[in-house]
């Protein structure tokens, strides 16, 4: 990435229960589900790292004390494969969390839904602009930036812009996501007349859905403090957002890249596939295996026609 980053803080919402993938999740967080060999939490904090980020700002849960650990050292574990030599997974595991970057957890007393966990942080976040990255949405991009760096790079150079990462979905679609609306042609990225919460597809404003990935200036904690709960009872995002075009732009951003929904079982087992596909270590065999399970189930077609 060329342009230097105004964007120095990164927030986390890591609280959540992970109900979808139980009992999976019932002492683990979703969040540190791997895809391969990595977290889910992993990729997201890798993603924000490349894109400038120093800070992590992770809003966490009683049962989530795996994700601090993981972003801590580990002597024992450290010492024990410098001893037996395994340089390689030593690097490994010290690498997790570059130089220059710090780690700060803060609690969600209540699950009370994004926007209270965004709220949460406004100690730690102050005056300054901020990212807020979703580690269910897992975003692949080939040889290009990453969505959150496609961002950066698309703010203005006099000041931090809000901008929310969008693609194009489907209408029957539009109630599992926040959907944007705008009155210019769609091109890039481009300024939003409103946004609207799990919308009917008959009253939704685009077919543009909201992605995990935004950037937001410390404005919206105004917002936050006194939106009413919306869909499900919690303290959405989405109209703290809607309020806040009141005041100021809000620009959403029609990233390149190949989204994965991790939070439902198809999504997350759809990325394990497509980077166990494209890992280096893995990645023949893996595919040599799919083959022969797609081959075994044509010729058991073949046999019951």
């Amino acid at each position: 990435m060329n342009k230097i980053s105004k964007v120095k803080k990164a927030v986390f919402p890591v609280a959540g229960m992970g109900t979808r993938f139980l009992p999976a999740t019932k002492a683990s967080p979703k969040e540190m589900m791997p895809i391969v060999d990595k977290p889910l939490i992993q990729y997201a904090v890798e993603e924000a790292v490349r894109a400038g980020i120093t800070e992590l700002i992770f809003v966490t849960s009683s049962s989530k004390r795996a994700i601090e650990d993981h972003f801590d050292s580990n002597f024992e574990l450290e010492t024990k494969l410098k001893a037996q030599g395994k340089s390689e997974f030593l690097n490994l595991v010290q690498s997790i969390l570059p130089e220059g970057v710090s780690c700060v957890y803060i609690r969600q007393p209540e699950a009370l839904g994004l926007g209270n966990a965004i709220l949460c942080a406004k100690s730690v976040i102050g005056n300054d602009p901020f990212a807020i990255l979703l580690a269910d949405d897992l975003i692949k991009t080939e040889n290009q930036m990453s969505c959150l760096e496609q961002m950066v790079a698309e703010l203005p150079d006099t000041g931090v812009a809000n901008m929310i990462a969008v693609e194009r979905i489907v209408p029957e679609d539009s109630t599992k996501y926040g959907i944007v609306g705008f009155s210019e042609i769609f091109g890039g990225f481009n300024a939003i007349d409103t946004i609207v919460e799990k919308p009917k597809p008959e009253v939704a404003p685009s077919h543009y859905a909201v992605v995990g990935r935004y950037i937001l200036r410390p404005e919206i904690f105004k917002f936050l403090a006194i939106v009413k709960p919306g869909a499900n009872g919690e303290i959405q995002l989405t109209d703290a957002i809607a309020a806040l075009l009141e005041e100021q732009s809000v620009y959403a951003l029609a990233y390149q890249g190949k989204r994965f929904d991790c939070g439902s079982k198809l999504g997350y087992l759809q990325a394990i596939v497509t980077y166990g596909l494209q890992h280096p270590e893995v990645s023949v065999e893996f595919e040599q295996y799919l083959k022969s399970i797609a081959m075994r189930q044509k010729i058991t077609e073949t046999i019951l026609e």
